[in-house]
């Protein structure tokens, strides 16, 4: 992702229908009409309806843009990333990854049911699923793609129990069959799928795509995932939550969930994004903390490219849930295999968390340090489950404002603004590793002092003001 990796749009309906500033419908006026000899609305020049949508989002405080850092983030302490174990730049990744590389070449060649799969990549689902105690893995190119997978072909899957991929590119180069037999079929008239309202955009996406009915129950209530299953009419149910929320880093209530989902024969899917490999005292993440990792009614997916400090997804589940993925999963089927060097990285990952299980423990601790500096001066904070630690400021113009002191001070954070959280609930975003000194903890310190001093939303909100 761009500006903001990690953000979270709340449900809501297509943006051009939002209600939050500068999402309404642009209004073009008739002068274009009149200049192309018509007056059908629906006609507008479409290079002039995205000038406009810009314009509006821009005065509204939501343009984004793409910023080309340097290697040591322009010299900034950098607490915007999602490197939550500092990995990254890692000698035994990078080695990791040169060693792939060397042996498989710079790409996997094809997807992974053609020419995509190799030793590497079994190699790693392999270690994924010993060192999460699951049954089975799959390698995915993203962790988006694993989530878009996990829900709505098990959801199609859960539907009719017949689904194939779709139209596309099949192995032996034969398109694959459509109509009623395909994975976009009835799942809608016979699967729920019930959402966290804070779920990372690639769940939202994913509950979009199984053509299931949706119910989006509130953040973190349990109560209200029980109550819509107990109420559904549906044959076959899924419960969607992230395992640790990626703009306020608490962590899902999962037991809950799980006996919520267990209760009423619905299956369990965990985005552990954000906490593999930071929660937990050996960073197995939420699922297994929770006691949970041996059940075969629940489902993880997980990212390579935060904790493990490379690239890529996977999904973790029973051997039935992975056939199912592998024969109708179609952001699995139709997408290029995870390239050798993000493998061999990640494998390299895996070693380093086995030899160092302190790591997440220490990642942990950086973040209650920083919450409980940002809760000192006096800001609306979160309490860490992992390593996300949120400061909300209210407006987006004082959430980039608070984002550039912060930069003059010498620290980068990030800045999430809508659609990434709700209207009035723009904040920044700062995220915690194990290498963080003391002296760093000051420098963060400081420039929150600052934001807290010279940014006048953010002050009122500090005070218990007028907040938004």
């Amino acid at each position: 992702m761009a500006a903001e990796a990690g953000d979270t749009p709340q449900h809501r309906t297509p943006p051009a229908r939002c209600s939050f500033p500068g999402w309404q419908d642009a209004d073009m006026g008739e002068d274009f009409a009149a200049r192309s000899g018509g007056g059908d609305r629906d006609r507008r020049d479409p290079i002039m309806r995205l000038r406009d949508a810009m314009a509006a989002r821009s005065a509204a405080g939501l343009k984004r843009t793409l910023h080309a850092r340097s290697p040591d983030h322009d010299g900034l302490l950098d607490l915007a990333s999602n490197d939550y174990l500092g990995l990254s730049r890692d000698r035994r990744l990078v080695e990791g990854a040169l060693l792939a590389t060397r042996m498989w070449g710079t790409g996997a060649t094809g997807s992974r049911l053609v020419s995509g799969t190799t030793r590497l990549h079994t190699a790693l689902e392999t270690a994924l699923a010993r060192f999460a105690d699951a049954p089975a893995a799959l390698v995915f190119s993203s962790g988006y793609l694993a989530n878009l997978s996990a829900v709505a072909a098990l959801a199609a899957a859960l539907g009719s129990g017949q689904r194939g991929p779709g139209r596309g590119d099949e192995p032996n180069g034969t398109a694959a069959p459509t109509g009623p037999a395909s994975s976009r079929g009835m799942a809608s008239a016979r699967v729920l799928v019930i959402s966290d309202a804070a779920n990372h955009a690639s769940l939202i996406d994913a509950c979009r795509l199984s053509h299931a009915r949706i119910a989006v129950t509130p953040h973190g209530d349990v109560a209200a995932a029980a109550s819509a299953l107990a109420s559904r009419s549906e044959d076959a149910a899924i419960v969607a939550t992230d395992a640790v929320f990626s703009v306020n880093g608490d962590l899902a209530p999962l037991a809950g969930l799980h006996r919520a989902a267990r209760a009423h024969g619905a299956l369990l899917i965990v985005d552990e994004a954000h906490a593999f490999g930071v929660v937990g005292s050996d960073g197995r993440g939420g699922v297994h903390a929770a006691g949970l990792a041996g059940e075969p009614d629940v489902v993880r997916t997980v990212t390579l490219s935060k904790a493990l400090g490379t690239q890529g997804g996977a999904v973790l589940g029973a051997t039935e849930v992975i056939d199912t993925l592998i024969d109708t999963g179609r952001s699995f089927i139709f997408d290029t295999g995870l390239a050798p060097a993000c493998a061999g990285a990640a494998q390299a990952a895996l070693d380093v968390l086995v030899a160092c299980p302190g790591l997440a423990v220490r990642t942990r601790e950086r973040a209650r340090r920083l919450a409980d500096i940002a809760a000192g001066l006096g800001f609306e904070t979160t309490r860490p489950d992992a390593a996300v630690v949120s400061v909300t400021l209210g407006p987006p113009a004082a959430a980039l404002a608070a984002q550039r002191l912060c930069a003059d001070h010498g620290v980068k954070v990030a800045c999430f603004r809508p659609p990434s959280v709700p209207d009035g609930r723009s904040c920044l975003r700062l995220a915690a590793r194990p290498g963080l000194t003391d002296a760093d903890l000051d420098t963060a310190r400081r420039a929150l002092t600052a934001v807290r001093t010279h940014v006048p939303q953010a002050a009122a909100a500090a005070e218990g003001g007028d907040r938004p």
